[in-house]
């Protein structure tokens, strides 16, 4: 589990995670509302080279971004279940040529591909935040073992 004490220090994180990011990675963010999964998810486009601002899709549902990849930003929050996300062409973004970040992820845990890495947030207090990486797949615990070498 890791700690983090700020939004700086969640969206660096988010950052670490991005640079090692490779064409079909896919990253399920969980947790409950405010716990950071956009902030992380603005470090993951930072670390994948995207310049734009990187803001919620709540409303969009998907935010595409072009960086040294496609990433594509996912927010399934006001999805009643995976019937709606498949009407969305979500193959597209699982099994795409992009990264991909899905907030709210284990509401359609059943599409998920085999492979891809889980953040569970947690909010601590005021600021504090604790994470903990779950990567199904061995490239993905690779990515998890990289991140934290680096000291987190």
């Amino acid at each position: 589990m890791i700690k983090v004490h700020s939004e700086r220090e969640m969206e660096e994180l988010g950052e670490r995670v991005g640079r090692l990011l490779r064409p079909g990675d896919v990253v399920v963010l969980t947790g409950e509302l405010g716990s950071g999964k956009t902030v992380f998810c603005r470090g993951l486009g930072r670390g994948l080279g995207v310049e734009a601002t990187i803001t919620s899709p709540s409303f969009t549902l998907i935010n595409e971004y072009q960086g040294r990849m496609p990433f594509y930003h996912l927010d399934v929050y006001r999805l009643d279940g995976p019937a709606d996300l498949e009407e969305l062409g979500y193959e597209e973004y699982f099994f795409g040529d992009g990264a991909t970040a899905v907030e709210w992820g284990d509401k359609v845990r059943v599409l998920l591909p085999e492979e891809y890495l889980e953040v569970r947030l947690e909010v601590l207090g005021e600021g504090l935040r604790s994470l903990e990486f779950i990567p199904h797949g061995p490239r993905l615990a690779q990515v998890v073992e990289e991140v934290i070498a680096c000291g987190y």
